[in-house]
């Protein structure tokens, strides 16, 4: 299905996009996100951004995009590709290649669209180019100073505590 289809069906579905097909959540394009988004916003919804690796999904990735969810109507994660994270978590990671990574995301029902964090991104490019009513990220992500720096792209910045005593850094050791 092209991008424009789906950017309409997003729009159209805004109310429901757990209706989408999984695949339909996935936007490759950042300008394709900030039409969606811009579209979405025009409709009155409120944008949730949250972004991770979402390696070796377990109950507390669940947790943390439904709490995620709760802050808004859409909830748009951002999941870093395979050599971002690399570079964050180590030569060994990730355990689960992006494609299907960003399809188990696909099927939680409060994730609503996910795009994908590119290594060559500039830093922020994503929360800059959505430019969310809320930023969800978990504790220890930003420092005080980012969070306070963020306020210039973000209505609002969330820390949420970690969801679970599970981990995947720790599983993957």
């Amino acid at each position: 299905m092209p991008t424009e289809s789906i950017m309409v069906r997003v729009v159209r579905e805004a109310g429901n996009l757990t209706s989408l097909q999984a695949s339909e959540r996935f936007v490759s394009d950042l300008q394709e996100v900030r039409r969606i988004t811009g579209s979405l916003r025009e409709l009155g919804h409120r944008i949730v951004l949250t972004a991770g690796t979402f390696d070796l999904i377990h109950v507390g990735h669940a947790r943390y995009v439904m709490r995620a969810k709760q802050h808004g109507d859409v909830l748009i994660v951002g999941v870093d590709d395979d050599e971002k994270a690399r570079n964050r978590k180590g030569q060994n990671r990730p355990v689960v290649p992006l494609d299907e990574r960003m399809e188990m995301l696909a099927h939680m029902r409060y994730v609503d669209l996910i795009v994908v964090k590119a290594i060559t991104q500039e830093k922020w490019q994503l929360i800059k180019v959505i430019r969310p009513d809320v930023l969800i990220a978990v504790e220890g992500t930003y420092s005080s100073e980012e969070v306070t720096a963020l306020g210039e792209f973000c209505g609002e910045v969330v820390i949420l505590p970690r969801q679970a005593e599970t981990s995947t850094s720790a599983k993957a050791r």
